[in-house]
């Protein structure tokens, strides 16, 4: 903080204005009782309180996972439906294959090839960054620019914003949904071979029914686990896809704050990640009482 060259009288004073002249314990006790007044401390690289950095630069970060993870659910869970009822049959092969190069396609070289063919070879969507050169900011409410835009009434901005997060919510979301189709897939047919199922077949019953109704709904558990844990990750920060496309989110933070021993900010960002962490495992044990009745919040 005080600069590769400083002198000694300078580090000592910033020492002392710090408190690092206190003992171990004195220094955990001073920052838990900061932590418990919204006081994270101050980053060395930008100069700013750790927390006002957090609320600024984690919008960006949740736009892009809700985003990606609506994509990867409207079209993970469909394939995998039809990838257990069509099982063994091409739609199952195509599906797998489809999940599986989701999977093992990493995002640094799906990020790069998205954005050389649809910006730079055929321009038919907006670069890096989430809004084009020359259209200012809408007035800051959420951070979501998105929503942001909808509430300030910009439709220029919302143009723009949108189209800013087609490219990155496609490289996100093709290295997630391959997750989810595998694990509804492999849930389902397990599932389909209940006896309950077999009865339910005998009675009579639909085939759309008895999928949706009786098969899917068991088979949403394991699903809605993969989710929430798939969401936990993204929402921590994706720090490549951040880099890529220039998106000023938690993950491009982070590294910059660890690059720079930025220790306020490294330890601030660690406790975001593990609240989010648990709000979202609170959440999905709540969606768990839900989906299946059977189960009883205590």
């Amino acid at each position: 903080m005080a600069g590769p060259h400083a002198p000694p009288e300078v580090i000592l004073n910033l020492r002392l204005k710090m408190g690092l002249d206190k003992p171990i314990h004195e220094q955990f006790f001073v920052y838990i009782s900061d932590l418990l007044r919204g006081d994270f401390g101050m980053s060395i690289t930008t100069r700013r309180p750790v927390l006002d950095d957090l609320m600024r630069f984690f919008p960006a970060t949740l736009e892009l996972t809700i985003a990606s993870m609506i994509l990867s659910i409207a079209v993970g869970i469909p394939l995998g439906i039809i990838s257990a009822t069509r099982h063994n049959k091409m739609p199952d092969h195509l599906s797998r294959i489809f999940s599986l190069t989701g999977v093992a396609t990493p995002v640094f070289w799906s990020g790069l090839m998205v954005l050389l063919v649809f910006y730079y070879v055929l321009g038919l969507l907006p670069g890096p960054g989430r809004l084009d050169i020359g259209i200012p900011m809408p007035r800051h409410i959420t951070g979501l620019l998105v929503l942001d835009s909808i509430l300030a009434g910009d439709l220029q901005a919302l143009a723009s914003s949108l189209g800013h997060l087609i490219l990155p919510t496609i490289v996100l979301a093709f290295s997630t949904m391959g997750m989810i189709v595998r694990m509804v897939r492999s849930s389902m047919l397990e599932v389909l071979r209940e006896d309950y199922i077999v009865m339910a077949r005998s009675k009579g019953l639909p085939e759309r029914t008895v999928v949706y109704r009786h098969a899917f709904r068991n088979a949403l558990i394991p699903t809605i686990t993969l989710t929430g844990l798939i969401f936990g990750a993204l929402l921590s920060g994706t720090i490549l896809v951040e880099a890529i496309f220039s998106w000023p989110g938690i993950g491009r933070y982070a590294v910059t704050a660890i690059t720079y021993l930025d220790f306020a900010a490294v330890m601030g960002y660690t406790l975001l990640v593990t609240l989010v962490y648990i709000v979202v495992n609170l959440s999905v044990d709540m969606l768990y009482a839900i989906v299946d009745p059977r189960i009883r919040l205590e």
